[in-house]
């Protein structure tokens, strides 16, 4: 399990109980510091942002404020007596990650929302037609030999629309789009042989 977060302006790769660098924050030692800017997650199966994942934090405590090593920058340019020697040491904060949280309350928000989705339509996912996929769309319409073009696409995606509004539906089978197509087969334009 880790997880992409976005800390003092860049990106760190974190795990739990991992030791990092970062930019300085404000805070003592020993202070507790939360990051809720979580770009992405991978516990299982990876969730990516947009542009952050919600209800995910990264939890984490300042172990210490340090300096990096000294960063020499020299300037010179031939033959004209100029030279500058200037040093840089940027400011750190040394963490560690205490843990991610927020996986568990969204894993069983998410299976409940499925659970009564599924029970309230009395509908699995494989059993329903998602009109926002073309393929599934060209694949009812190929079934009736009818073009697979964009008009077709089109219309059949007006229908279900003007059927789901009239039946007080959110989902349709497979089931209800081909008796759908049935019904309004002149509206579509055929197979060119």
């Amino acid at each position: 399990m880790f997880a992409i977060v976005e800390i003092a302006g860049l990106q760190y790769k974190v795990e739990q109980d991992q030791k990092l660098f970062v930019n300085r924050l404000k805070g003592d030692k020993g202070a507790k510091v939360s990051f809720d800017k979580v770009l992405l997650t991978v516990n299982g199966k990876a969730t990516v942002g947009a542009p952050a994942v919600d209800g995910i934090t990264v939890d984490a405590e300042i172990v210490d404020h340090v300096q990096a090593d000294k960063v020499i920058i020299f300037k010179k340019k031939r033959r004209k007596g100029y030279a500058k020697k200037n040093g840089h040491r940027q400011q750190l904060t040394q963490i560690v990650i205490t843990g991610i949280t927020g996986f568990d309350n969204k894993k069983s928000e998410k299976k409940e929302n499925k659970k009564s989705e599924a029970v309230a339509t009395g509908n699995a996912d494989s059993d329903t037609v998602n009109f926002s996929e073309d393929h599934e769309l060209n694949y009812h319409l190929k079934k009736h030999s009818l073009s697979q073009s964009k008009d077709n696409r089109e219309t059949l995606t007006t229908l279900a629309g003007e059927y789901k509004t009239a039946e007080g539906k959110n989902v349709l089978t497979h089931q209800e789009v081909d008796t759908l197509i049935e019904k309004n087969i002149s509206q579509f334009k055929e197979l060119k042989k």
